[in-house]
C-alpha cells in the first residue's frame, strides 16, 4: 500500500497551530492484539505522517488508539514519545483500568478515552458510563463512535456523559441523516447541551453519495458548523485504514479542502482547527 504524502497543495491554508484530531500511527515492534483486526499495510509510522503534516500544513496532532491494538496502548505511547510535544493521545481503556495506569497514560500525553461501538472496536457503548466517569476524573475527553443511525436510541446514555465528549466521524450515519430530520435533531440536542463536540473526519466512511463532495455528509457538516462552530473539530483520519488499494485511497488535499465548504468563514475555521482542539486535548 503506497500512501501519497505529497502532491497538489490544498487550497485551504492552515492557520498556525492547526490540529489534526483524528489519525492513527503504527510503529514497528507492536503487533496486532490477538483476535483484533490486522495492522494496515505500508508505512504508517511517525516519519510518514510528518510528511503529510508538511504537505497539508498541520502543526499538531491527536493520535487515536487503533483497533488493531485493542486495549494495549503501548503503540500509542510509543507514537506520542516519537512526536513529542506536538501530539496528544486518545487511549482505549476498559472500565477496570487501574488508576496508576491512567496516570501513566496521562504522563505519556493521553488526554482522551475512546468508545468504538462498531465491529473491531475494543471498548463499546456498554462500557460508556464507567469509562466516561474515569475519563472525567482525569480531565480527559471521550471520543464516542457508533452507528449514528441509532442516535435516538443512544441519546439518553450519551447525554449522561459527565464531561466533554466528541461525536466521532461526522456521526457515522450509515443510513443517512439530513439537516432537519429526527437524527440530525438528536445530534443538535446533544450539541446544545454544551459539552458535546462534532468531529469532521472520515466523511467517506459513511457517505452514500460519495466523492468528490460527499454531498450527503457535507450537508450535515455545514449545518453543524453554521449552528455551533465552536463545537466542531477536524481530522484527516490518516492513514485511511479502510482503503485497501491505491484506487480506493482518498486524496488528502481534496479532503482537506472540503473544510472550505463546511466552514466558509475564516474565523470559524480557526476555531475548528486551532482554538477548540487545543482546549479539548490540552495543547
Amino acid at each position: 500500500m503506497d500512501r501519497p504524502l505529497s502532491g497538489r497543495p490544498p487550497r485551504l491554508t492552515m492557520p498556525p497551530g492547526a490540529v489534526d484530531t483524528q489519525m492513527h500511527c503504527y510503529l514497528p515492534g507492536h503487533p496486532a492484539a490477538p483476535g483484533a483486526i490486522p495492522l494496515p499495510e505500508g508505512d504508517t509510522g511517525p516519519e510518514a505522517y510528518r510528511k503529510l503534516m508538511a504537505w497539508l500544513g498541520i502543526s499538531r496532532t491527536v493520535v487515536v488508539q487503533g483497533n488493531a491494538h485493542g486495549v494495549d496502548n503501548a503503540n500509542l505511547c510509543a507514537a506520542l514519545a516519537a512526536f513529542g510535544e506536538i501530539a496528544r493521545g486518545v487511549a482505549a481503556i476498559p472500565p477496570t483500568t487501574p488508576d496508576a495506569e491512567l496516570e501513566r497514560l496521562h504522563a505519556a500525553g493521553v488526554r482522551g478515552a475512546r468508545i468504538m461501538d462498531l465491529p473491531g472496536g475494543a471498548v463499546g457503548l456498554d462500557a460508556l458510563p464507567e469509562v466516561a466517569a474515569r475519563a472525567h476524573a482525569m480531565g480527559w475527553v471521550v471520543n464516542v463512535q457508533f452507528d449514528g443511525s441509532e442516535i435516538e436510541a443512544h441519546e439518553a446514555a450519551i447525554a449522561a456523559i459527565p464531561g466533554r465528549y466528541v461525536i466521532d466521524h461526522h456521526g457515522k450515519f450509515f443510513s443517512g441523516a439530513a439537516p432537519g430530520d429526527a437524527r440530525a435533531a438528536a445530534l443538535m440536542r446533544l450539541i446544545d447541551r454544551g459539552n458535546a463536540y462534532f468531529k469532521l473526519a472520515g466523511c467517506y466512511e459513511s457517505s452514500r453519495s460519495g466523492p468528490p463532495d460527499y454531498a450527503d455528509v457535507s450537508a450535515l457538516a455545514r449545518a453543524v458548523v453554521a449552528h455551533a462552530p465552536e463545537r466542531a473539530i477536524w481530522g484527516t483520519n490518516w492513514p485511511h485504514n479502510l482503503a485497501k488499494t491505491p484506487e480506493t485511497y482518498p486524496d488528502d488535499a481534496a479532503l482537506t479542502d472540503l473544510l472550505l465548504d463546511w466552514a466558509p468563514a475564516e474565523a470559524d475555521r480557526r476555531r475548528i482547527l486551532v482554538d477548540t482542539p487545543a482546549a479539548l486535548y490540552g495543547f
